[in-house]
């Protein structure tokens, strides 16, 4: 749907060949989902900080769980990642791709 809306989309069937992507090519920003098999997106999430230039990367986290434990949302704000919740309609993830991408304003 996004490479419909012109962006450059790379995408990954598990955390491990999203982290390799991320290392290889650099993302602009990432999305993914927060229930992956073997490693979740909060795993993902906390490997993907520690490999240098991927610090302040955006990444927005998409779960269908209303019910997440308040550590996991602590942890997953303090990370720096968006939540979002599903469904997302096409006007929703395009959205989201805009503010991932836009610049930050910093005072």
């Amino acid at each position: 749907m996004l490479e419909l809306e012109g962006y450059i989309v790379r995408t990954a069937v598990n955390a491990e060949m999203g982290l390799r992507e991320a290392d290889e090519y650099r993302p602009d920003a990432i999305i993914l989902d927060l229930r992956m098999p073997l490693m979740d997106g909060l795993g993902f999430l906390r490997r993907l900080r520690g490999y240098d230039g991927q610090h302040n990367t955006p990444v927005a986290i998409v779960t269908g769980d209303y019910f997440l434990d308040d550590a996991v949302s602590a942890e997953l704000r303090q990370l720096g990642a968006e939540l979002k919740f599903k469904p997302m309609w096409l006007e929703d993830l395009v959205g989201l791709a805009r503010t991932l991408l836009e610049p930050k304003v910093i005072h």
